[in-house]
């Protein structure tokens, strides 16, 4: 089971550092903890379950998220990390799902873009958000 140390939000690129803890039987000599950089758009279109509670996998269910921004993350105990996103969606990652995204970012992320050519199936928004102040 991979055991998330910590997470680091970047606002400014969008993006989620997962530092995990060194596997016991790495030596001293290599670096004790294993880091990935997860997109928050990423994160949104690969989430564990979709909106309907099924699950995902490699096919994109998702769509127009590329504005997408992660506000908190949640300890669930055992079971992992709620994150929550701005799009008033939720759900849980395991360290060992966090690790797997790592692991298939390209694969999964390739297909996402070729799935996301389409003016159905784009990455923008579908309306433009201003904030008013």
């Amino acid at each position: 089971m991979s055991k998330v140390n910590r997470f680091e939000i970047n606002n400014a690129t969008a993006s989620l550092s997962v530092i995990f803890a060194a596997n016991e039987l790495e030596t001293a000599e290599q670096d004790s903890n294993m880091a990935i950089d997860l997109s928050f758009e990423y994160l949104r279109v690969f989430a564990p379950t979709d909106d309907k509670g099924q699950a995902t996998g490699l096919t994109p269910k998702v769509y127009h998220k590329k504005q997408v921004k992660l506000l908190k993350i949640e300890s669930v105990g055992k079971h992992g990390y709620r994150f929550i996103f701005d799009d008033s969606h939720s759900n849980i990652y395991t360290g060992d799902y966090l690790q797997l995204l790592g692991t298939e970012f390209q694969q999964r992320w390739q297909h996402y873009l070729q799935s996301a050519s389409t003016a159905i199936n784009s990455r923008e928004a579908t309306i433009e958000i201003k904030e008013v102040k």
